[in-house]
């Protein structure tokens, strides 16, 4: 019997913040952030991500955000790129609409989270998707939240997962 193909999987791991977060947030938040993480997951020669506009995929480092500030080997799975596309487009169309996207409870991160354990069987770094309640637990970032609610995150230099050409 042939051993299967792996392929890796990587996490791409980027400071929307531009290392503001890391200067500015003991005077903001009384509490030390490295950053302001956008993630997404690199398997199959192309970058998976989720925001505001649903599930989204380019060549890797291909949005505007430009390379990653930091990659983290997430591992390595078995399943096959048309397997992939497939649970892809089924998230899309249930839990990773981009309707359902929120900055704070249903963002990149938990995208990334969700698809490194589906692939590999292991969860992204929680320095990462502990974030939200890290600002949250904080007097400014409950003061914050009523606004940051209201922001949509859709990096911009991919196209649409399980649609045709990236048309909505």
């Amino acid at each position: 019997m042939e051993p299967p193909n792996l392929y890796p999987v990587k996490l791409y791991v980027y400071d929307l913040s531009k290392g503001l977060a890391r200067r500015l947030s003991p005077i903001m938040l009384g509490k030390q952030l490295e950053g302001i993480w956008h993630t997404s997951i690199v398997v199959h020669k192309d970058e998976f991500f989720f925001g505001s506009g649903g599930i989204s995929s380019c060549p890797p480092g291909g949005t505007l955000l430009g390379p990653p500030d930091s990659v983290v080997d997430v591992g390595s799975t078995e399943v096959t790129e048309e397997i992939f596309l497939e649970y892809l487009s089924s998230l899309g169309e249930s839990l990773f609409r981009g309707e359902a996207y929120n900055l704070f409870e249903h963002n990149c991160n938990t995208f990334s989270n969700e698809v490194a354990q589906f692939l590999t069987g292991r969860k992204i770094p929680s320095y990462i998707t502990d974030l939200p309640s890290e600002v949250l637990s904080t007097p400014f970032g409950q003061a914050l939240r009523p606004f940051l609610d209201s922001i949509q995150i859709q990096p911009p230099g991919g196209s649409t997962v399980g649609r045709p050409n990236g048309q909505s």
